[in-house]
């Protein structure tokens, strides 16, 4: 069990103008464990047929994947997240299917030298005879690129914009933000808007300016999934760890050792994307087959 603290605000009564702007978000909540294929994890292995080919990355340039050498042919891309439908009900599953898969190049990749995702629906019955084993990543594949094992533990979470804020909204409530903040040391960006961490919809945590993809159809996708190398950062502690977890962050702020309890905390599946950067994906739910896109963010 993850419970992310109660909001010391009531944002709503507090910023009447964000209020119709609340959107629930799903905390997937990851910790290092042995989650099985037939698991929702970060990392973990997948439901895979076993008569399908484990997909392959080539680059399409070679600088893609080395930087400063011709590199090879290809690569088997890595796990990094599956989701099964009982577990995360959000997730807009095109329809007769109920598994969701992430899967992504672990070197670097333009436009924005990450990372290159590939997504996968599934319905469990089609399957049939599952894959044993995962194909091991590339020996030269950047390890903070590939996720640790970690199993999930969804909760539940109601958000507000920060970067995306409506323009016209900014100036309804930015003296009660500076009031908040000043009389009660509650920031309504860093503290009650955007949820930090890997999660399902809900608002991407932009460090740079918003970037949504539109789909080839004309609409605007919406925010599937992001991937974010932290649970948290400094300045999170005030709200976004979770009560549990919050005794074995005695003494996080003087740590110096990754052999501190708060490392695993913070950061369970080992994932460092640029500069604690994030991945976000995206889906068309007005295409019944979903299309997507991906967007690299980081400070």
């Amino acid at each position: 069990m993850h419970t992310t603290p109660s909001s010391p605000i009531d944002v709503p009564q507090i910023f009447p103008a964000v209020a119709p702007l609340a959107r629930t978000t799903v905390r997937l909540h990851p910790r290092p464990g042995a989650p099985t294929a037939e698991q929702s994890s970060v990392g973990g292995p997948l439901l895979w047929p076993a008569d399908e080919a484990w997909p392959m990355c080539d680059g399409p340039e070679p600088g893609d994947h080395y930087l400063d050498s011709p590199g090879e042919p290809a690569a088997p891309l890595v796990p990094v997240v599956q989701l099964l439908a009982e577990d995360v009900p959000e997730v807009p599953f095109p329809a007769g299917t109920d598994v969701l898969q992430v899967l992504w190049c672990p070197f670097e990749h333009e436009p924005w030298t990450s990372p290159r995702p590939e997504l996968r629906w599934r319905r469990r019955e089609d399957i049939g005879a599952r894959l044993q084993e995962v194909p091991a990543p590339d020996v030269e594949s950047d390890p903070s690129h590939v996720p640790r094992p970690c199993v999930l533990d969804p909760e539940r979470v109601t958000e507000y914009p920060s970067w995306d804020l409506p323009r016209a909204v900014w100036p309804q409530i930015e003296d009660t933000m500076k009031r908040v903040a000043r009389e009660t040391g509650w920031e309504y960006e860093g503290d009650l808007a955007v949820a930090s961490g890997i999660k399902v919809g809900g608002y991407p945590g932009w460090t740079q300016s918003p970037d949504w993809p539109v789909c080839e159809c004309g609409s605007s996708m919406d925010h599937l999934l992001t991937v974010a190398s932290w649970e948290f950062s400094r300045g999170d502690e005030k709200r976004w760890i979770p009560v549990e977890d919050r005794p074995a962050m005695a003494g996080w702020e003087t740590a110096t050792t990754d052999d501190h309890p708060w490392w695993t905390i913070q950061n369970p599946s080992g994932l460092m994307l640029g500069d604690v950067g994030g991945i976000y994906l995206f889906v068309c739910t007005t295409c019944p087959n979903r299309p997507f896109d991906y967007r690299f963010d980081c400070s």
